[in-house]
């Protein structure tokens, strides 16, 4: 399977698909991703016209550039089956599937997909926040390249409930790192947890900035009020985009073709530096594109 690249995902805003004005609202919105929310957010006597909700949300061709996924219930729910059969045939990006154990639950979820329609587009994002999950991470990374995986979205308030511990992000600390390193070694995205507490904008940023230093494509947020801080602290920042543009220069120059080591504004720069250098400017392409 092909990996989504250099697709910004800075911000992943929950929408409780229950909620049509939220629905509707979500359209105006500056989050790179609407995640349409029949999960949490939704009572049991309101997950079928939840459902209904998103499906039309979804077929409306109102949401412009946005990413539009669907958090399903999970597997052992009674609604897992007809939420992954109708958000798939209403085209969605993906679906986001809480409760991921397993390699085998990938599995699982991918095969039901092609039985489906094998033509389907739709990518599959598996949420990290059970203990079995975190154990399991490299064998269900590994399936990015062989499958519909494309993402990991971190759930550390599940995470802590079931660990039985506070909900200190420090201790999550070796897990977001481990999962970074997991997701990056198949090439898949990740998503960071969201921030509970949508009135604290400082608490938030601090978060933000964690998840960016480690290697995070984003975060996945509860409020519209979030959106802002998401944005602008997983964008590419204006300084590192003009020296990533004098790394690419350079190294175009006739004088360093085919140099592996060169020396762009008094600092050793090598290939990697150029790979990373692309990246970069190709992440704020993407992102130039998604405002307009």
């Amino acid at each position: 399977m092909t990996q989504t690249t250099f697709r910004p995902r800075r911000s992943c805003l929950y929408m409780p698909a229950s909620n049509e004005r939220a629905l509707e609202k979500a359209k105006t919105l500056p989050a790179d991703t609407i995640i349409f929310d029949l999960e949490d957010a939704v009572a049991p006597d309101a997950k079928d016209d939840a459902r209904e909700n998103a499906c039309a949300a979804l077929q409306s061709g109102e949401y412009g550039n946005r990413e539009l996924v669907v958090r399903i219930n999970a597997m052992e729910t009674v609604w897992f089956a007809d939420d992954l059969r109708q958000a798939c045939l209403s085209k969605a990006d993906a679906v986001l599937v809480p409760k991921i154990l397993s390699a085998e639950d990938i599995i699982r979820i991918d095969g039901i997909i092609d039985d489906l329609d094998a033509k389907l587009t739709t990518k599959l994002w598996a949420m990290i926040e059970m203990p079995q999950a975190i154990l399991n991470l490299g064998a269900i990374a590994a399936l990015g390249p062989k499958t519909r995986l494309t993402s990991f979205v971190m759930g550390f308030n599940d995470l802590a409930k079931e660990m039985r511990a506070s909900h200190d992000r420090s201790i999550f600390a070796p897990v977001m790192t481990q999962s970074v390193i997991a997701a990056r070694a198949y090439g898949l995205n990740i998503i960071d947890s969201v921030y509970n507490d949508f009135n604290d904008p400082a608490g938030l940023q601090t978060e933000c900035q964690e998840a960016q230093k480690l290697g995070f494509d984003g975060k996945s947020l509860i409020h519209p009020a979030q959106i802002e801080t998401a944005n602008r602290v997983f964008a590419p920042h204006p300084d590192a985009i003009v020296e990533a543009e004098a790394i690419v220069a350079a190294f175009n120059a006739p004088a360093n073709v085919g140099k592996g080591v060169i020396v762009v504004n008094g600092k050793m720069t090598e290939l990697l530096h150029l790979k990373q250098a692309k990246q970069l400017i190709a992440t704020a392409a993407a992102i130039d594109l998604l405002v307009q």
